[in-house]
């Protein structure tokens, strides 16, 4: 009986484990590093990395690889247990705090980038709706209005995403308003 009633955990466990590990491929991370995570946050004990190979049934490389992964973006910390030589792992329990670190080292930073790129463009378009002949000041204005725009709902995107990694809620006026200009 208690066999069986193991078995069915295990089983349950590797439901949340792949379900975590498609999500996280959302994201563009490997989906091993959703599994071995989300099997470190359902445990009660930190793990050995052969517990996580074992429950989810994968090579030695890509246990090392994931926990390495997964300790550099600080989801998962290495333990060591007295008495004993190897390393255990356990996961951050912080949800929230996991989410919001990736938010913040990832997606804020790409925005960043594209908010950068598309300054440089509109300045680029502006010099060329100076300078250019009659079709090239046309197509140059197109151009740099539409990135204005992007320009303008990337930084509406920062904004939001900022207020929603510091203050764990957002305000949505900036966005509605935009839309509205928009149209």
């Amino acid at each position: 009986m208690e066999q069986v009633a193991r078995e069915r955990e295990g089983e349950s466990a590797r439901l949340v484990a792949d379900a975590v590990g498609r999500l996280i491929e959302l994201w563009g991370f490997r989906g091993v590093m959703g599994r071995a995570w989300a099997t470190l946050y359902l445990s009660e004990d930190p793990l050995p990395a052969s517990a996580l190979r074992e429950r989810l049934e994968i090579s030695t490389g890509a246990a090392s690889m994931a926990l390495t992964e997964l300790e550099r973006w600080g989801v998962v910390s290495r333990r060591k247990i007295a008495g004993e030589r190897r390393d255990y792992f356990e996961a951050e329990i912080d949800v929230w705090k996991m989410v919001s670190r990736v938010y913040r080292e990832r997606e804020l930073a790409e925005i960043q980038r594209a908010i950068e790129a598309f300054s440089t463009a509109i300045a680029r378009f502006d010099r060329e709706a100076r300078l250019g002949d009659a079709q090239t000041r046309r197509a140059a204005r197109l151009a740099g209005e539409r990135t204005a725009k992007l320009l303008e709902l990337t930084r509406v995107g920062q904004s939001l995403l900022a207020a929603l990694v510091e203050r764990g809620r957002i305000d949505v006026r900036p966005l509605l308003a935009w839309t509205r200009r928009a149209r």
